[in-house]
């Protein structure tokens, strides 16, 4: 498989592009202490993910070659806790570049915290989970399905959009464009200095819709986005009150008929 994704290849330390496996993520994680073998920026590709899963631990599963799953493994971190919070919104961002640079017709936003939207349907969802001294990040991108396979009708792929994706080229802009980003963040320290508040904020979907957050514990929270502040929290105005949100389930509330 050393000539799949040639451009990816010349990248990154270590890229596997496995031919089908139950989850990135969690073979990324297996290696997680193995600094030497699995270095920064080590990278796993399929397929075909049987056993993939999204943010609020829901299952995540596409026919056999119609999405891509992607996983990196970073290790060169902020050594501030409240600036790796930025890590999946870097993610977010980064791939959004990396599908608006092939779809340069469309609307590419992010809806917070990091999943990537196509003219307001989804196409990517992204999953950051922390180990003791790494972050794995997985992607999904929905590549190859066919509007007949789309989950829900609020997704979308390149398919479906009549566009045949370069996988390879898509996978290598995403992987510099978050590198560049994250080194950004590790050597000023925040995000604000290192423009990734800005670019995040210029990507974002949410800010300005109104929105209903579905909070742990059950609770329900519903009020118009305003901003994203220094940690990444996404700020929602409600009854006049700025709420900080660093966890969340976000749901655009549409008005009746859109």
């Amino acid at each position: 498989m050393s000539m799949d994704f040639p451009l990816a290849h010349t990248i990154v330390p270590r890229l596997e592009v496995l031919a089908r496996t139950g989850s990135t993520n969690a073979d990324l994680r297996a290696h997680a202490e193995d600094a030497v073998g699995w270095p920064h920026l080590s990278t796993i590709v399929t397929r075909d993910q049987t056993a993939g899963r999204g943010r609020l631990d829901r299952s995540w599963v596409a026919p056999e070659g119609a999405a891509l799953a992607v996983s990196v493994l970073l290790r060169t971190l902020p050594l501030d806790q409240a600036a790796r919070g930025w890590v999946p919104l870097a993610a977010g961002v980064a791939m959004s570049e990396a599908v608006a640079a092939q779809l340069p017709e469309h609307d590419v936003k992010v809806k917070w915290p990091n999943d990537v939207l196509v003219d307001g349907r989804k196409i990517c969802g992204i999953l950051a989970e922390a180990t003791a001294d790494a972050v794995v990040v997985g992607a999904g991108v929905n590549t190859a399905m066919t509007v007949a396979q789309l989950p829900v009708p609020t997704a979308t792929s390149f398919a479906a959009l009549d566009v045949d994706v370069d996988e390879d080229r898509l996978l290598t802009a995403y992987l510099t464009a978050l590198d560049d980003l994250l080194s950004a963040l590790v050597s000023t320290g925040d995000a604000g200095t290192s423009g990734l508040h800005a670019s995040a904020t210029a990507r974002c979907a949410t800010i300005g819709q109104s929105v209903r957050v579905s909070l742990p514990a059950g609770r329900m929270l519903e009020g118009v986005a305003t901003a994203l502040d220094p940690e990444g929290r996404l700020l929602v105005s409600v009854d006049g009150e700025q709420q900080a949100i660093s966890a969340g389930d976000v749901v655009h509330v549409r008005p009746a008929g859109n």
